[in-house]
């Protein structure tokens, strides 16, 4: 690795305030950091497997870190990322994920609980994380900690705001659907798809009602649906989705920026005899593209797939005890951004967990996810 590329890299960690007494500090704070990504892209999960990390990749790290204080041992990691500005964290790492996107994409708003962050003795609670997921491209573009998943509500705006949402389809299941945050993202030039439940009045009860009538033959037009068959391992999944522009009837539509649409996903489930159905309804600021529709609503779900599953088997997120300070907090971005690196490798071609694998034995591998 040449030493202009090991700048480039470190260059977005160079801006975040280091909260250590300088004069007593006998490691680089960017320095630290890199160690840490590396360690984690390539398999560690805490602060002792980083620092051993470390130490066995120690002549590499010297082709282009300093390391005027050798590796870092696992108590100085823990006790330098307990005490980093977890949003100071996130802004940079994120906007150097952010550098890899180009062109538009569906944006899955959703929260993940990092179940084993609570301390009971100090009275903490397992910390929630709002996370903005580019379905398309397979990234996390920022991620935000809530104290409770009911703040949530205030959480999905902040967030937002520090995404650049032109010509998106942001997405967010019913905890999101409030009028504020429509008119947020719509203010911010994007579109939105959002999950209905019992939390807006009767919305979602009159929604239903319109939606039963129009299959009862009651209504004909400005309806559009698609529908979509696939399965694997013995079960059938059908799912039919139907979009509506017919949404004047409706006594609030004046109070929803951009409305223009409702949209309804019927699921059914078949594994062997067992036949299992489900239906949901949206709000939407879509045309009637019953397609369009269907492409965010599943985005959307893919996020239990492509983003939380993969955090909790691949990088063991749930089983994390990580909690002295912001220590979880930052943890969960240095996971977030490993994940999108090794995302954003399209020629590979096995899982996330073999890829941290090949990081950890191939350098040449690492170093191509620190600089593609």
């Amino acid at each position: 690795m040449d030493t202009s590329t090991s700048r480039s890299i470190m260059n977005y960690f160079s801006s975040i305030p280091d909260p250590r007494m300088i004069l007593k500090t006998r490691h680089k704070l960017t320095e630290i950091i890199t160690i840490a990504l590396c360690a984690v892209i390539a398999g560690a999960d805490d602060w002792v497997e980083i620092s051993d990390f470390g130490e066995a990749k120690k002549e590499w790290f010297k082709t282009f870190l300093e390391l005027p204080g050798g590796i870092p041992s696992h108590d100085t990691f823990g006790r330098v990322f307990s005490l980093l500005d977890p949003r100071e964290f996130e802004k940079s790492f994120m906007g150097w994920i952010r550098s890899f996107v180009t062109g538009t994409d569906i944006v899955a708003i959703d929260c993940k609980t990092l179940r084993r962050s609570h301390d009971r003795a100090n009275g903490q609670s397992a910390i929630h994380m709002v996370n903005a997921w580019a379905v398309r491209h397979g990234l996390i573009l920022g991620q935000l900690k809530t104290a409770d998943k009911s703040n949530e509500i205030t959480a999905i705006p902040e967030l937002m705001k520090t995404l650049d949402l032109r010509g998106c389809i942001v997405t967010a299941d019913a905890m999101g659907c409030q009028k504020e945050i429509a008119r947020q993202i719509v203010d911010q030039g994007a579109d939105y798809v959002l999950a209905l439940k019992g939390n807006q009045g009767t919305l979602h009860d009159d929604v239903q009602l319109f939606f039963a009538k129009q299959q009862a033959g009651e209504h004909h037009d400005a309806f559009d649906t698609f529908v979509s068959v696939d399965g694997g391992h013995g079960r059938v999944e059908t799912r039919r989705f139907t979009i509506t522009s017919d949404v004047r009837w409706f006594s609030e539509y004046s109070k929803w920026p951009g409305l223009r649409s409702f949209g309804m996903v019927q699921s059914e489930r078949q594994e062997g005899d067992r036949v299992t159905q489900e239906t949901r309804y949206f709000i939407s600021s879509l045309p009637n593209d019953a397609k369009g529709f269907a492409e965010a609503a599943r985005g959307h779900w893919g996020v239990e797939n492509s983003l939380h599953w993969c955090l909790d088997i691949a990088f063991r997120e749930d089983d994390s005890r990580i909690r002295q300070g912001h220590a979880a907090e930052n943890m969960a971005v240095l996971r977030s951004t490993a994940l999108s690196l090794i995302n954003h490798d399209k020629s590979r071609k096995n899982g996330v967990k073999a890829s941290r694998k090949r990081a950890g034995w191939d350098n040449d591998y690492l170093m191509k996810l620190l600089v593609t």
